[in-house]
């Protein structure tokens, strides 16, 4: 399964998350239930995953924790924010070259619509 398809699949388990739910929940609540929606559809996704980096020479078992990462391919960052920010998308595009990822989305569950809180970050993708 491609990147893309992996993608096409999560956009739309967030869209019925959010209409279901609707905004303003906790990130952990939002993080839990695309995690379980996405593994319904037979997708591994793993929660909470702690990434390495390698900085100065020295090897940091825990760079940072990945909200989800689907199929091994895709790393899902959530927010439950007002309005996502610049920084986020950054943060983002620098946890897909830590972990030598390809694609990245960012999902806030916090937008009144779905549609506006929904960020595809690329680190070498074709599309």
């Amino acid at each position: 399964m491609t990147e893309n398809e992996i993608a096409k699949i999560t956009v739309d388990a967030a869209y019925h998350i959010h209409k279901g739910l609707g905004p303003g929940l906790l990130e952990s609540v939002y993080e839990i239930v695309l995690s379980q929606k996405l593994k319904k559809k037979g997708l591994k996704v793993e929660r909470q995953v702690p990434v390495p980096i390698v900085f100065d020479g020295i090897k940091f078992d825990e760079g940072f924790r990945a909200d989800l990462i689907v199929e091994g391919k895709v790393i899902v960052e959530l927010k439950s924010v007002e309005k996502v920010i610049p920084v986020h998308k950054k943060q983002l595009l620098t946890y897909l070259k830590l972990a030598d990822k390809r694609l990245g989305l960012l999902i806030n569950f916090g937008s009144e619509l779905i549609r506006d809180g929904i960020s595809r970050i690329v680190n070498g993708l074709n599309d």
